[in-house]
């Protein structure tokens, strides 16, 4: 069965920094295709990136290019999200997110295992 657990989620003032890890049990991540994704209070649910088991490819959403980086462990079977420069518009649970498969994933690809999140909260 497979489970997604993040963690590394908290409070910080603007300009800081968090790191987010998603550690996978039930399958092997460097064949699938990965993603966090983040949802606001009222809002509905975006892709933040999305990762292809083809050469990891990364596709970032243009709100967070440049200011986060996602990253693979594939001897710990853990993906990160490295988050700098945080706004308080960054502010949202984040979940980590996996296909049954592999391929080229860009942002709108549908995945099908779901972590239970990670609250990140950006104050000003």
């Amino acid at each position: 069965q497979v489970q997604l657990v993040e963690s590394g989620g908290g409070s910080v003032q603007a300009g800081g920094s968090l790191r987010l890890s998603c550690v996978a049990s039930g399958t092997t991540i460097s064949t699938k295709c990965m993603g966090w994704f983040r949802q606001a209070p009222g809002k509905e649910r975006e892709g933040v990136v999305s990762a292809s088991s083809i050469a990891f490819s990364t596709y970032y959403a243009d709100s967070v290019k440049g200011r986060f980086t996602i990253a693979r462990d594939n001897a710990k079977n853990t993906i990160y999200l490295d988050m700098t420069s945080l706004k308080p518009e960054d502010t949202a649970m984040y979940y980590c997110a996996l296909r049954s498969y592999g391929g080229v994933c860009p942002l709108g690809t549908t995945f099908n295992y779901w972590g239970q999140g990670t609250q990140v909260t950006v104050s000003s």
